[in-house]
């Protein structure tokens, strides 16, 4: 489209957006006074703002974990004179006795009998997450029959994870009960569940 082709209203447009627009010579100083003379708007302040305000820290690695180890320290000092005011030592662990004084009143306690078929072994005993994987905590008594070994145990009703041990190195899992799930030391163990009526 030529210029002798455009519309007439087209070309005055065009013409009048392209004529400099003159505001005076005070039209800027007008503007920066009328900006000037706007108020701030007041923000709320609080006595100690500035504590409070966020503020970006830099540092480096090294710095990050020196701090993260005086921390850590600050951790281990409360917690030895938490157990010190215990009247315990650092490294002490609560008797059996403790232990024994909050066990749950026997009628929630229930008897389990764990079976075993190990004809050949000389020893058997059962390790469980009820005696902390002991072997020698509680051995199984060879039935008359001579083929089984057998043991009662007094457990707290809830889910118990337990294993035979075969002449003191041989781990098996219970053939007669559900498998755990891999504990990560490759040794298959099984699993009871004592409710408040039975072992299931």
């Amino acid at each position: 489209m030529t210029d002798s082709e455009r519309d007439p209203y087209v070309e005055w447009i065009a013409q009048e957006a392209r004529r400099p627009v003159d505001l005076g010579g005070d039209a800027r100083a007008r503007l920066l006074a009328a900006i000037r003379r706007t108020p701030v708007p007041a923000r709320p302040r609080h006595p100690f703002g500035w504590l409070l305000a966020p503020r970006p820290v830099a540092m480096s690695p090294l710095v990050g974990a020196a701090l993260a180890a005086g921390l850590v320290g600050i951790g281990v000092l409360f917690g030895v004179s938490t157990n010190r005011r215990d009247g315990r030592a650092p490294t002490e662990q609560p008797t059996a006795v403790a232990a024994k004084a909050q066990l749950p009143v026997h009628d929630t306690i229930h008897e389990v009998k764990f079976v075993v078929v190990a004809p050949q072994a000389s020893h058997v005993a059962l390790v469980g997450d009820f005696n902390n994987w002991n072997p020698s905590a509680t051995p199984m008594t060879r039935t008359p029959t001579g083929g089984t070994w057998s043991v009662s145990v007094h457990l707290d009703p809830g889910r118990h994870v337990y294993a035979y041990v075969v002449d003191g190195k041989q781990w098996m899992a219970d053939p007669s009960a559900p498998l755990a799930p891999e504990d990560g030391f490759g040794v298959p163990n099984s699993v009871v569940l004592v409710n408040r009526g039975a072992a299931l």
